[in-house]
């Protein structure tokens, strides 16, 4: 950041939705630094400008979003990028996750609900449209995660443990949108145990809330 103010860039190839955000986004505390018409220019200008977070369509020219997200993300890891599409498919919320975004969010959501959405990932956190995570949810056939080998490239644990099978149904749960009470009542068990079951996800999973949590299950063995 700079001067206390999150740069956004944006990358779409519809020059009035682009031109659009950026009267909208230009805020007290963001800064809207530029604007790309396609993957190859969004790569470029991602790289010179060091954006806090990349606001990235999917479809574009000369290389589509899913390309510019994984070369960003090889460049400049903490580049935060919320993909914005018109295309919204589980498929697509997944890849995007499996390869580095920290948001997706739908053209058709409510624009009000972007600049929430830049100071969330720009913060660390994960972002996704909830109508959109649980449409993802409803499609995974698996009842609980298969257990996920967290190692990292040099072959050493990272220090994230299996989740026992309660715990996954619990994941499962948080995935869909279900409060603590709502969970308590489907698994037959106390409120404080669904709660001690949250701790122990969240520590095993070194994720930080509930959002982070259902990213997760997505990324990993419940998107499988």
């Amino acid at each position: 950041m700079k001067n206390g103010r999150i740069k956004v860039l944006i990358a779409d190839d519809h020059r009035v939705l682009s031109e659009g955000l950026k009267l909208y986004l230009n805020d007290s505390d963001l800064e809207v630094i530029g604007t790309a018409s396609d993957g190859e220019q969004a790569v470029e200008m991602a790289l010179e400008h060091q954006p806090d977070v990349l606001l990235l369509d999917l479809r574009m020219p000369r290389m589509d979003g899913f390309q510019a997200l994984s070369k960003i993300k090889d460049a400049r890891p903490e580049t935060n990028v919320i993909i914005l599409t018109g295309f919204a498919t589980n498929e697509y919320l997944t890849e995007s996750f499996r390869l580095g975004a920290s948001g997706f969010l739908s053209k058709t959501s409510d624009p009000a609900h972007i600049p929430a959405a830049i100071r969330v990932v720009a913060a660390g956190d994960a972002i996704v449209d909830r109508e959109l995570l649980q449409g993802a949810m409803r499609a995974m056939s698996e009842p609980v995660i298969k257990p996920v080998s967290h190692r990292s490239e040099n072959g050493h644990d990272n220090g994230m443990e299996d989740l026992t099978k309660q715990e996954a149904r619990v994941l499962k749960l948080i995935a869909t949108g279900l409060e603590n009470q709502g969970i308590a009542e489907i698994l037959h068990v106390s409120h404080n145990t669904v709660k001690t079951h949250i701790g122990n996800i969240y520590s095993k999973l070194g994720v930080n809330g509930r959002t982070q949590a259902a990213i997760w299950a997505v990324r990993n063995g419940l998107a499988e």
